[in-house]
């Protein structure tokens, strides 16, 4: 009886260190996936800011906020959807594409209703077009 008992329980330590690590390479493929979005937001960013002549918000917090909800919904969604907005259906939003950024009211109205591309005119924008990736991290470190 005490080794069937003790290949047992090797059986079931073993199934649970499978699942563990298991869980640790999806955790791990997430990270990774979040991270290397989070570049992608961020480069895909600076290089709109640039193209269509606006500017980051004087508070780069707001920024890192909305390119790091940017960065999630590609995740998530496969897609760029506005963070700032409610959606009762993302995924029927995505398809759509009119909150997908750049939103349609940012490409036809330079209207950013997130904040992350502002006309030099905007009370609250600052003069930067550029955030780095330790600036991102920083700060978003407490979400």
């Amino acid at each position: 009886m005490r080794s069937v008992s003790t290949r047992s329980t090797a059986r079931v330590r073993a199934r649970s260190t499978r699942t563990t690590s298991r869980r640790a390479r999806c955790v791990e493929a997430r990270a990774e996936a979040s991270s290397k979005n989070l570049e992608v937001m961020r480069k895909f960013s600076e290089q709109y800011a640039r193209g269509s002549g606006t500017y980051f918000c004087m508070d780069k917090s707001v920024t890192a906020v909305v390119i790091q909800g940017l960065a999630e919904h590609k995740d998530t969604l496969g897609s760029p959807l506005c963070p700032c907005r409610h959606y009762d259906d993302k995924e029927a939003e995505v398809a759509q594409g009119f909150w997908n950024c750049p939103c349609v009211p940012m490409r036809e109205r330079k209207e950013c209703h997130c904040m992350l591309f502002l006309t030099d005119d905007n009370d609250f924008a600052g003069d930067e077009q550029t955030i780095t990736m330790d600036e991102l991290i920083e700060l978003t470190e407490d979400m």
